[in-house]
């Protein structure tokens, strides 16, 4: 306890490049990030403006695209700055501030991803009762949790790991997580072993919610054409993207286990965000061709019946 000093700074030792690399590296994470907003605004844009897609379907994939810009919001900026500056450091408080922005993003994925397989599991096997199943009242309700509940379990982590004494101020990684700050306590914590256990275990049981929701609505559409038609039309998308995203997490997940390994540190830092890098442009991508697919065929339909009309 003689080491216990008061941390109001922490260092990022995530970033060691060559200082005639920093301006082409803050080149490539500008247009990327440029790209991520560009994207994701497209399909928030799109979805608000045209009245049509104002379906359970596409107001979910909406807030998915928010929680994307919402997360990333939480590192580029961080990461830009340091790419300008010599001395990668982080306050205290944003230390705790960008690991609540990575973490409840995160989760509030994993949420939004369960509600968007509930939602075709219900179109698919339940179309009778679809419509009042997805209200617009069920939906706001749904959504409501899907956010509140996440950033309610990591602001409770967060506050257990802001009350740590902390006997040292180095995070090796690109940008802070609870994990990290926590493997600098003076004295390991009980409720921070614990609240992150439970946080893990009510996350991987919305994985398995949704593993076995998949391949239950697969079973289904293999006996029927109509079915298989809509799966790959409505689910398909999402099992990209969730594969993307449960990879991601688990090449993050596995560099925080062996980060500490002799690998290049292009391949760590890689590890570390690509959560933060391929979800965020993948996920509008994926959907953008199913939205450019429906919005060409009801402009198509709107012409057919213009010429019908003329």
């Amino acid at each position: 306890m003689d080491n216990v000093s008061i941390v109001s700074v922490f260092t990022l030792s995530g970033l060691n490049v060559p200082a005639n690399s920093k301006a082409l590296l803050f080149a490539l994470t500008a247009l990327c990030y440029c790209v991520i907003w560009l994207l994701n605004m497209t399909i928030i844009v799109t979805i608000i403006v045209d009245k049509r897609l104002h379906e359970p379907m596409y107001i979910f994939l909406c807030n998915l695209c928010i929680n994307g810009l919402y997360g990333t919001a939480g590192f580029y900026p961080k990461l830009l700055k340091d790419l300008l500056s010599s001395a990668h450091v982080i306050s205290y408080v944003g230390c705790l501030l960008q690991g609540f922005v990575l973490h409840s993003s995160v989760c509030a994925e994993l949420s939004l991803l369960l509600l968007m397989a509930f939602d075709r599991y219900v179109a698919i096997c339940q179309p009778l009762i679809y419509n009042s199943v997805m209200t617009k009242e069920k939906v706001a309700i749904f959504l409501t949790f899907a956010w509140l509940i996440p950033l309610y379990l990591v602001l409770v982590g967060t506050i257990t790991t802001s009350v740590l004494k902390l006997c040292g101020s180095h995070i090796p990684k690109l940008y802070c997580i609870n994990f990290l700050i926590g493997q600098l306590a003076c004295t390991p914590s009980v409720a921070n072993i614990i609240i992150p256990a439970m946080n893990y275990t009510v996350y991987l049981l919305h994985f398995t919610l949704i593993f076995f929701s998949y391949v239950y609505l697969i079973k289904k559409c293999l006996y029927s054409s109509e079915n298989r038609s809509k799966f790959m039309q409505t689910c398909l998308p999402h099992v990209v993207c969730l594969s993307t995203f449960i990879t991601a997490v688990a090449f993050d997940l596995l560099y925080v286990r062996f980060g500490q390994l002799d690998l290049p540190l292009a391949v760590k830092n890689f590890m570390a965000m690509e959560f933060l890098l391929v979800p965020p442009i993948i996920n509008p991508l994926v959907y953008g061709l199913q939205l450019t697919q429906i919005l060409r065929d009801r402009i198509l339909k709107y012409l057919s019946c213009e010429k019908k009309t003329n």
